[in-house]
């Protein structure tokens, strides 16, 4: 059988192995998806999870369950080598070893762009994982029950600061969500009020929402600021060493919680790990018809689409534009190369990728939201509604659309559920203090004796 290997389970990767599972013949080939994690995360609701409207497990679609004909490995590819047709992987346990594959996929997906800011990798938390999305929640919901057993001081606001860095889709939308639920959870903290929370958001940008026009996106620093957001444009982070926030432009101020979204880079095992052609941004170059390689020197059997490759956007005036690297095209791009390596291998006809982008719509919180399509813009309720819409039609499978929908509507009817689980970020506390109740009971009295 021909091996076909698939680097990475995101959007591309496993609407790739889905669409091989319902296209290949039995017996024609083995699909092997290599990624640490063992499913697929859903990003556009990584927000909501944030905020409590969406269950974390729903936000990640399981592979074994849904990817049944296909191979999985929990692990990571370091290294490409397609002269040799072999790819290095890293297991979550034991020695690299080489994989050989007749096919390859890269879709690899793009890793959280970070730059050499003091203090941002011992403070700052991303959100691009449920994982982190989960954390986020908790950390805010412990903070205001520790905050409102504190006097108004210092301690207190350093608590109730949350501060965001990055005002594209993914931190506007966590930002908007976050401060919903905050300003949600005051009702339950009489000791609180709305002007003890101090949320920021930090772009070094003049505007947030790229992907938006200029107007709606005003509109979206105007309906923040006016629910308490301090916004910053044109503002870079300088410093956050022990959660000391310092703004370039002057401001400084202490922070619980400060979350990183300030962009992607692509992949190491793309970027400096292959023998494949990437441009100058470190992305793979590919045909239209998601081929790697160029028209004049294409790849023979190597294949990549999402964030990792420079697609071309054949539904873009500008010339040689390529796609935006979202879950919109990245869903397509991976159904599209399913048909054309079934079609390769069938003897079919391999088409173009080509998609004219479907408006975009951001959640800014329960009840808020804006969509935009060329020159028609929603603000709102109709835009949060359309964005629940859409997105519960686009998370993959029935099973996981009927688990969101029954969760919105029974929010809807008894409202979120708003409990922190931040203990299980260290579950074997409670064992270890019941294990060790001498060294418990010191550690307490060092804790009272301390100034």
């Amino acid at each position: 059988m021909r091996e076909i290997v698939i680097v990475g389970g995101g959007y591309a990767g496993f609407y790739t192995a889905w669409g091989l599972g319902k296209r290949l013949r039995a017996g024609e080939a083995r699909v092997t998806v290599v990624d640490p994690r063992p499913y697929m995360t859903y990003q556009p609701f990584l927000p909501e999870v944030t905020a409590g409207s969406v269950e974390a497990r729903h936000a990640a679609v399981s592979l074994r369950r849904h990817l049944r004909s296909t191979r999985l490995i929990a692990g990571s590819v370091i290294e490409i080598r397609n002269a040799d047709r072999t790819a290095t992987v890293r297991p979550a346990n034991g020695d690299d070893y080489e994989l050989r594959y007749d096919i390859l996929v890269v879709t690899a997906g793009a890793v959280t762009r970070t730059f050499p800011i003091p203090g941002l990798a011992q403070q700052a938390i991303g959100l691009k994982h449920v994982e982190e999305a989960v954390a986020i929640r908790d950390r805010l919901m412990t903070a205001l029950d520790q905050a409102a057993s504190l006097p108004p001081g210092a301690e207190r606001r350093r608590l109730l600061t949350v501060t965001f860095v990055g005002g594209g889709f993914s931190g506007v939308e966590g930002f908007g969500e976050l401060l919903s639920l905050a300003t949600a959870m005051l009702k339950s903290y009489p000791e609180l009020s709305i002007d003890d929370l101090s949320f920021h958001l930090v772009e070094a940008r003049g505007r947030i929402l790229p992907e938006v026009n200029d107007k709606p996106g005003a509109w979206v620093v105007r309906s923040l600021e006016r629910r308490g957001a301090h916004i910053h444009l044109n503002t870079q982070l300088v410093s956050v060493e022990d959660g000391h926030v310092v703004l370039s432009n002057g401001e400084e101020f202490d922070s619980a919680l400060i979350v990183w979204t300030a962009g992607n880079a692509s992949n190491p095992v793309v970027h400096n790990h292959t023998d494949l052609l990437v441009d100058e941004r470190g992305l793979l170059v590919v045909r239209p018809d998601l081929r790697a390689g160029t028209d004049s020197e294409p790849v023979p059997d190597v294949w990549a689409a999402g964030d990792d490759a420079a697609v071309p956007d054949l539904a873009s005036s500008v010339p040689e534009a390529r796609t935006v690297p979202n879950a919109q095209h990245a869903v397509r791009q991976g159904r599209r190369l399913a048909k054309n390596i079934a079609a390769s291998l069938h003897g079919g006809r391999i088409r173009n990728y080509r998609h004219s982008s479907l408006g975009v719509v951001a959640t800014l919180g329960l009840g808020r939201g804006i969509f935009q399509y060329k020159s028609i813009v929603i603000k709102g309720l109709p835009a949060w509604l359309m964005h629940r819409g859409y997105h519960v039609l686009a998370v993959p499978s029935w099973e996981r659309k009927i688990r969101v929908l029954t969760v919105w509507l029974t929010a809807a009817v008894f409202g979120r559920d708003l409990v922190s689980l931040a203990s299980v970020q260290h579950p074997r506390d409670a064992f270890v203090t019941s294990a060790n109740p001498e060294r418990s009971g010191e550690s307490r009295a060092s804790d009272h004796a301390a100034p």
